[in-house]
């Protein structure tokens, strides 16, 4: 929404919602004016908000050579929070 030189620009998500506004202006001008707002135009644009880009997830995947590896890793070193981490990696299917 702007207002320069007592012309209201307002920006609407789609058409329907633009076509609208463009009915209400004469109203909208009338009550807008009635509170002490000079305005003499109404000008509606259509802004469509692009979706936001979302990136593709991967789904990765351990080989069995590498949950073995990680298991006898684990299995090496003394019980920690390391430990519990190689566990739970080794174990995700």
């Amino acid at each position: 929404m702007q207002l320069e030189q007592q012309k209201l620009m307002l920006s609407a998500n789609n058409g329907a919602t633009a076509s609208k506004l463009r009915q209400m202006s004469s109203e909208l001008i009338a009550k807008l004016n009635g509170i002490g707002c000079k305005v003499t135009l109404i000008q509606v644009v259509v802004q469509v908000n692009a979706p936001p880009y979302s990136i593709p997830t991967k789904t990765l995947t351990l080989s069995l050579s590498g949950q073995k590896q990680l298991t006898q890793l684990a299995e090496k070193i003394a019980d920690s929070p390391l430990k519990d981490a190689l566990n739970r990696l080794a174990n995700k299917k």
